[in-house]
């Protein structure tokens, strides 16, 4: 055994470790394009029939709120505060939806069984959430 081989990693199945960096290294690019593209949509959640909207980036970068005057009732703060918070979770949920939307597009190549080399088995998750029951 030479200096630079670790014990252990033989017997890898003749997995190319070389040509799975590269597909990482491409993944990589590709999630940072899609980041970028991100950054420059902006979404629009609202509420109260569109009396407050807020702007942001599909990067998360809130820009804007807009609050309409008729949204704005002094006795009570409350609705408003409420009006807020939900146009928050729209933004939120539309930044989402386009962050999976851009993602999904990258088409995430199939890793086999690399799941299984790392010790990771879909079905261990199933039976951690059946003992819990």
């Amino acid at each position: 055994m030479s200096g630079d081989e670790q014990p252990g990693m033989g017997g890898l199945g003749g997995l190319d470790l070389g040509s799975l960096m590269q597909q990482a290294q491409a993944m990589q690019e590709q999630v940072m394009q899609a980041q970028e593209l991100q950054a420059a949509q902006s979404v629009t959640g609202s509420a109260g029939g569109g009396k407050i909207m807020i702007e942001a980036t599909g990067g998360g970068e809130f820009r804007k709120v807009t609050i309409h005057p008729d949204a704005v009732d002094p006795d009570d703060i409350e609705l408003l505060e409420e009006l807020i918070l939900a146009a928050l979770h729209d933004t939120t949920s539309q930044i989402a939806e386009l962050q999976e939307d851009s993602m999904g597009a990258i088409g995430m190549p199939d890793m086999g069984s690399l799941g299984g080399m790392l010790g990771l088995d879909a079905d261990d998750d199933d039976e951690e959430e059946d003992d819990e029951d």
